[in-house]
């Protein structure tokens, strides 16, 4: 044997780095005849190692078995093949593809490539599956020595023998329930949707799947238990639960739990202490009620005096401070409706019949089907949010729905002659009229009081974009000069007067301040005239200045639209009422505005917007 070792010519040469020629006497040769040599004389100790891996494991008694003599002649050396039988296995077509045989010269090309078994292109071999084993199934595949010892080169088989018997046992099981898989991965993969099940002739690549007991072994498989279920796994929560979270939630995060009896006596004076808060917010709300009807009631109480000093001459209030004192105070709601129309005047010299020929004419345009019917669905949004809270505006059963819909409808038909349309807000400012005085008296007076030039810019449409502009300019100068930190805090929000100024004026303050606030501050403008519509702007943003500083934009301009989050969810707690003024969720009322309001004293100059009315409006 070792004769023919030396005497045999080597399929394949290694080059040794280091040769200098010495070793001449020891060829060095791989091929299927030093492998069958090899095979041969280590083949019973390759079988006393089988059979100690069947005793210790009898679940791994079938062999994955590779024809070493594929392509060759000799048949003589061939293995055996794995016995199965027929009758208790069904076999399943995966392939019908013919077979590919790899020319001779092709085969010591693929000696060579060991390391590379996607170059070779193999037909797929017989997979057998033993149904009998539980819970899991025995896989083993096997070579037909017909057909795939047509298609397998010698130096496949060689090197999956050589792998099967290099391997430790306790790594050869492993290897041998997982070969299909590993032979099948260099092949493309097959698209089967539906198995074909047959009993006709088979193609060299089957699946065997066992039909009953399993006939190459007749000692019984040992019950696996079955595998875990990880999704079942029993995880402990870190941290406090939802309950002990929140009852330590004022704890630091860095301060160890408290003990269980002294975070009850801490919840016990938690509780004690909203309390007393809810107390003390209940007990401001009753002070600021009753001093409220204490200054109606003063108000009523100067009655006399206004019908008798400053009803005959309403211009002396011009002349002595004490009597522009008591007007800026309020005017009795006696008195109201006069005092607005002579405060207002006629400078559109308007006749009382002007609002039953405007309202004619929109009667007239209704019944036609002329009228705008855009500008009939913003009257309506527009009544609809027009003061909520007093129901007498509700489209159902408000009983002043249909008047205020009525001096609408007028007011657009007015506008119509100078090409303007209707503007959001306007039934607010109609709404209060009605409230004060009859539909004609209030229409006349609307309409002296919007030709003002500063809401007559803010009502004039896209024609009077310039001067609304430079109405801004005029408060942003305004509100620097008398509330630098605001200011500066808009700056750097990026926060112009565009962005709450229009929202406040339009409406004259009624969507965002107490009905009693603005009550009183209609009481004023009608006196004072613009300056005081800025001077009222400034009030709000003195009141809520502690809110103002907030790190977000989006936060700051939900505050200014009066719809703040946190501050609603305040109210609703509370049980504060939200369909009033905006503003009234962050504690704005009469007696908090006009307190800042007159301590603007010290330094709002009415000479300050005369001059800058001249500067930025000069054909004023």
């Amino acid at each position: 044997m070792q004769a023919s070792l030396h005497d045999s010519k080597p399929s394949l040469d290694f080059d040794d780095a280091f040769y200098d020629g010495e070793d001449n006497h020891y060829p060095h040769s791989f091929s299927s005849e030093s492998i069958k040599v090899d095979l041969a004389a280590n083949s019973d100790s390759w079988m006393e190692r089988e059979e100690n891996e069947r005793a210790v494991s009898p679940a791994l008694d079938s062999v994955s078995t590779l024809d070493i003599n594929a392509g060759h002649s000799d048949t003589d050396d061939t293995q055996d093949e794995v016995d199965v039988a027929s009758s208790q296995f069904v076999q399943i077509s995966l392939s019908s593809s013919s077979e590919i045989v790899q020319p001779p010269e092709k085969q010591d090309e693929q000696q060579d490539s060991e390391s590379s078994p996607t170059n070779f292109d193999i037909p797929y071999p017989n997979v057998i599956i033993d149904a009998s084993k539980s819970p899991t199934h025995r896989v083993t595949l096997s070579t037909d020595s017909a057909q795939s010892a047509q298609s397998n080169t010698t130096a496949t088989s060689a090197h999956d023998n050589t792998e099967n018997y290099s391997r430790p046992p306790s790594a050869a099981g492993s290897h041998r329930s997982t070969k299909s898989l590993q032979l099948s991965s260099s092949n493309p993969p097959i698209q089967s949707p539906k198995l074909n099940v047959s009993s006709s002739a088979i193609p060299s690549a089957t699946i065997a799947v066992a039909a009953g007991s399993s006939a190459t072994s007749s000692e019984p498989s040992p019950q696996l238990p079955p595998p875990s279920n990880p999704a079942h796994r029993v995880t402990r929560s870190a941290g406090p639960s939802a309950l002990e979270r929140f009852r330590s939630k004022t704890r630091p995060s860095f301060l160890p739990p408290k003990p269980r009896t002294e975070d009850d006596k801490h919840m016990r004076d938690w509780e004690a202490m909203m309390t007393l808060s809810r107390n003390a917010a209940e007990k401001r709300r009753k002070a600021l009620h009753e001093r409220r009807l204490a200054r109606e009631k003063k108000i009523e109480d100067s009655l006399s005096l206004w019908e008798k000093e400053i009803l005959p001459d309403w211009r002396i209030v011009y002349k002595n401070p004490k009597y522009r004192k008591i007007w800026w105070r309020g005017i009795p709601t006696k008195l109201r409706a006069t005092m607005w129309e002579r405060a207002v005047g006629n400078p559109l010299a308007l006749s009382k019949d002007n609002y039953r020929s405007c309202l004619s004419r929109a009667k007239r345009a209704l019944t036609a089907g002329t009228f705008p019917a855009a500008t009939l669905t913003l009257i309506d949004e527009d009544i609809t949010s027009t003061l909520p809270s007093l129901h007498i505006f509700h489209h159902e059963t408000g009983p002043l729905y249909s008047d205020l819909k009525d001096m609408l409808c007028a007011w657009v038909v007015s506008r119509s002659d100078e090409g303007l349309g209707y503007t959001f807000g306007a039934a607010k400012i109609a709404a209060m009229f009605l409230i004060n005085m009859p539909p004609q008296q209030g229409f006349v007076v609307m309409r002296n009081l919007l030709e003002r030039h500063c809401l007559r810019s803010f009502f004039g449409g896209d024609g009077a974009k310039a001067d609304v502009d430079a109405y801004y300019r005029i408060f942003d100068t305004l509100l620097a000069d008398g509330m630098p930190k605001i200011y500066f805090n808009f700056k750097q929000h990026q926060i112009s007067p565009a962005a709450y100024l229009p929202d406040w004026l339009i409406p004259l303050f009624l969507d965002h301040l107490p009905f009693e606030a603005c009550a009183r501050i209609w009481d004023v403008i009608v006196l004072e005239g613009d300056s005081f519509l800025y001077r009222a702007a400034l009030g709000i943003l003195a009141v809520l200045e502690p809110r103002l500083f907030f790190p977000d934009r989006r936060e700051l301009l939900e505050l200014l639209q009066g719809v703040n989050k946190a501050a609603i969810e305040v109210a609703k707690r509370e049980g504060a009422a939200l369909d009033g003024g905006k503003y009234e969720i962050y504690g704005v009322d009469e007696e908090t505005l006009w307190e800042r309001i007159d301590g603007m004293e010290d330094w709002w100059k009415e000479s300050t917007w005369n001059r800058l009315i001249q500067r930025e409006l000069p054909d004023l």
